[in-house]
């Protein structure tokens, strides 16, 4: 059994993994003649939390548990964090001009202002997952990790506070319904696989991969290695082929008018342009330099880079009560996904070649 699942091994890493999305298509859409869409969306829903929480996290203790956390690692966790501010500051500056320039007001103006903000959160554990299995996997693996606690932990909190105020302010009522307790735990939960990972490593003081026994070792490195195609699979399987139409293309980009729902379509191709354009732009003219003047490694460029252009995470429609527009950020989740994934697929390969 063991010299199968190493046999099968390299087949489920790396940009053999990528082909999932289509699959994850495809399939859905031949399961949906059998089943409602809407059967199969509330069971992906549970695949997704499944991958969340007992995939990826074991995946990231085995990349830590064989990784020296020094002043290197560190140093680029640092980064990160400052990178990932600046991306939301710039999509709450972006959508303060684009307010202005739209002139929205009142709870329109908010509501464009928190999707615009949530909206820059990026697919890191899913698409940006098939990075962990790449040779820049502990760098991927802190990126996803400081990503997963921004999306899961500062963005509600923000959010949570501007519509408790907004409801004090209109003497209403309402109270917002908060992310699951899994979800809020979740970057945390993250976070303890990471620390697990680094403890071990450094109370062995040695390879810990070759102290679980070859046998061991094997079992984990396919089971962790299941992960990205499985959440890849996800991704596919949560693109509605309804949003595919060339009419729906024609929208996007303000080909053709779309009558009533102009505003909503508008909203869309800003969102898009900032997720897909602007962010990735403005990334590589602040790193590019830094990285072609040799101070700072191959890795660090190739993640982040890679990382600003990732689609916008489909998790984001769990921030929905927190006042966030729902069918402008299920169209921009499939939009990016659409269109960016190609794009870091390239990405992988020509970095992966050209500086690994």
């Amino acid at each position: 059994m063991y010299e199968i699942l190493n046999a099968v091994y390299p087949y489920i890493t790396g940009l053999y993994t990528l082909p999932w999305i289509l699959v994850g298509f495809l399939l859905t859409i031949i399961i949906a003649q059998i089943t409602s869409r809407k059967k199969i969306d509330t069971l992906m829903k549970k695949i997704g939390l499944i991958l969340l929480y007992f995939f990826i996290p074991v995946l990231i203790f085995r990349i830590f548990l064989n990784t020296d956390f020094g002043a290197q690692q560190i140093e680029f966790a640092l980064i990160v964090s400052i990178i990932v501010i600046l991306m939301y500051l710039l999509a709450y500056t972006y959508a303060r001009i684009t307010v202005k320039k739209l002139d929205l007001k009142g709870p329109k103006k908010q509501l464009y202002l928190n999707t615009a903000l949530t909206n820059q959160g990026r697919s890191s554990a899913f698409i940006g997952g098939a990075l962990l299995t790449s040779t820049w996997s502990v760098e991927a693996a802190i990126y996803i990790a400081l990503v997963g606690i921004g999306l899961f932990a500062v963005i509600p909190y923000i959010l949570s506070y501007i519509h408790k105020k907004e409801s004090h302010q209109q003497k209403k009522a309402e109270n917002v319904k908060g992310l699951p307790w899994y979800l809020k735990l979740y970057p945390w939960y993250l976070i303890s696989f990471v620390v697990a990972g680094i403890a071990l490593h450094s109370f062995t003081g040695q390879n810990s991969l070759t102290l679980l026994g070859e046998n061991t070792n094997t079992l984990l490195k396919f089971y962790t290695a299941i992960t990205i195609p499985a959440a890849l699979y996800y991704v596919g399987a949560s693109i509605h082929p309804s949003d595919l139409k060339k009419t729906e293309l024609k929208k996007l980009f303000g080909f053709e008018k779309a009558g009533e729902n102009e505003d909503h379509w508008l909203w869309v191709r800003k969102m898009f342009f900032l997720a897909s354009l602007l962010t990735p732009l403005l990334t590589l003219a602040f790193i590019g330099p830094i990285f072609f003047l040799g101070y700072i490694p191959n890795a660090w460029f190739a993640v982040i880079i890679i990382n600003s252009i990732l689609p916008i995470t489909s998790t984001n429609m769990f921030l929905i009560p927190y006042g966030i527009d729902k069918k402008s950020t299920a169209h921009v989740v499939t939009w990016t996904t659409l269109i960016c994934v190609p794009i870091v697929v390239a990405l992988i390969m020509l970095l992966g070649i050209y500086i690994p």
